[in-house]
């Protein structure tokens, strides 16, 4: 039996979004909106979203004793996430520097801060909690060898979910355990270098030659394709107005690995979890923007 549905090992960020006519070009300066400060980070942003929907989830992550520590904690106990693996101090918390166009299209420059002091040795001290999880999900704004050593401690029976991003070369052992490798364009492209090719199914091809179980390749407004050796599904997307797209990613991935645990198959996880993305892009910022199962199901 199994305490959670998720346990979402990754980075917790306070985001920092202006909203802008353009994004600036090199050496140019451009007039802005106020600024806003939101609870983010892809792994605070999973954990949020997963329970928001109605999972069990508990989050493994490191925010520095500040303003923005007791923000992003403050965020999650409000959305239904266990937080007894949440560290403090080290370092500032983690910031995401984020601007947004009219388009909802947005830029984004991370300082990692306390995430990049998110250890190895941290995951061995949670053994209890990654031993207690049915799915667990990581991304890659902590270091790839926290990342390596969270393979290394997954239970028997519990599902690996990783989205490289930002994207970097991955070990051998880190990519056999993923199931899936959740990629979206630039991240495909960054990982297969020259031998990406031109088409998600080339992009889903070439990463399952590195050694995954599955691959998702996700496709904005397109929605997603998802491959896992044997076959290759087009998931179709809902259309919406987008306003932010400041934490779609996140709401898709955490989506899946929810479904995935409660026993979907990819596609039909896929599905959920594209619908869940095209909700988030309905709203400003990102934690703020994630549905509930009820405006998920409703949409």
């Amino acid at each position: 039996m199994y305490d959670y549905d998720l346990l979402v090992v990754g980075s917790a960020n306070a985001d920092l979004v202006i909203g802008v006519d353009r994004r600036p070009g090199p050496g140019e300066t451009v007039l802005g909106s106020d600024l806003a400060v939101h609870p983010g980070g892809k792994g605070a942003n999973q954990a949020v979203a997963a329970a928001r929907l109605g999972a069990r989830t508990a989050l493994l992550a490191r925010v520095g004793d500040d303003a923005h520590g007791r923000l992003l904690l403050d965020s999650q106990r409000a959305a239904g996430v266990d937080t007894v693996g949440v560290l403090t101090g080290g370092a500032p918390t983690g910031v995401a520097l984020i601007t947004v166009d009219p388009s909802g299209d947005n830029s984004i420059v991370v300082s990692p801060g306390a995430n990049a002091r998110l250890a190895p040795e941290d995951v061995r001290a949670a053994k209890v909690l990654l031993s207690s999880a049915r799915v667990v999900s990581a991304q890659l704004e902590i270091p790839l060898d926290t990342v390596a050593e969270v393979v290394r401690s997954l239970a028997d029976g519990s599902r690996f979910v990783l989205n490289p991003s930002p994207p970097a070369p991955l070990p051998a052992e880190v990519l056999a355990a993923c199931d899936p490798l959740v990629v979206n364009e630039h991240e495909a492209r960054v990982i297969l270098g020259g031998s990406a090719g031109d088409a998600p199914e080339e992009w889903a091809d070439g990463l399952l030659a590195l050694g995954p179980r599955s691959v998702v390749v996700t496709l904005g407004a397109e929605g997603a394709l998802v491959a896992d050796g044997e076959s290759a599904v087009r998931v179709p997307s809902v259309q919406v107005a987008a306003v932010d797209t400041t934490g779609a990613g996140d709401a898709f991935t955490a989506a899946l690995a929810w479904r995935l645990g409660l026993g979907d198959d990819l596609p039909t996880a896929a599905a959920f979890a594209v619908r869940v993305g095209a909700a988030a892009v309905t709203r400003e910022g990102a934690q703020a923007s994630f549905p509930t199962l009820e405006e998920t199901q409703a949409l």
